[in-house]
């Protein structure tokens, strides 16, 4: 660990591109544990049958999509409180670029 904080520290662009290729990384398997079990789960609770992004109501003749919104903000919520809570795990946060 001691090796990749002072990568992140001395390297400025490189550790920026290392680190967007691993928010990426992160961001896909977030996404997979939203899509494939958090939203199926929200779907039964819900009454959606096909999960939550087809969860809907009716006004009229319109169809208020609301499920895939909320899968979108619970995806954005997830990634949020992974990043939030790596930086400050790692103590990111308090790294100072030597001179």
């Amino acid at each position: 660990m001691k090796g990749f904080l002072e990568f992140v520290r001395e390297q400025g662009v490189m550790g920026l591109a290392v680190g967007f290729i691993l928010g990426g990384a992160v961001s896909k398997v977030v996404t997979a544990l939203v899509t494939d079990i958090i939203n199926p789960l929200l779907g039964i609770v819900l009454g959606a049958t096909k999960g939550l992004t087809s969860a809907y109501f009716q006004v009229g003749p319109a169809k208020v999509m609301y499920g895939d919104f909320l899968s979108v903000l619970i995806d954005f919520m997830v990634i949020a409180t992974v990043v939030y809570f790596g930086v400050r795990g790692l103590g990111l946060d308090k790294l100072d670029k030597k001179k």
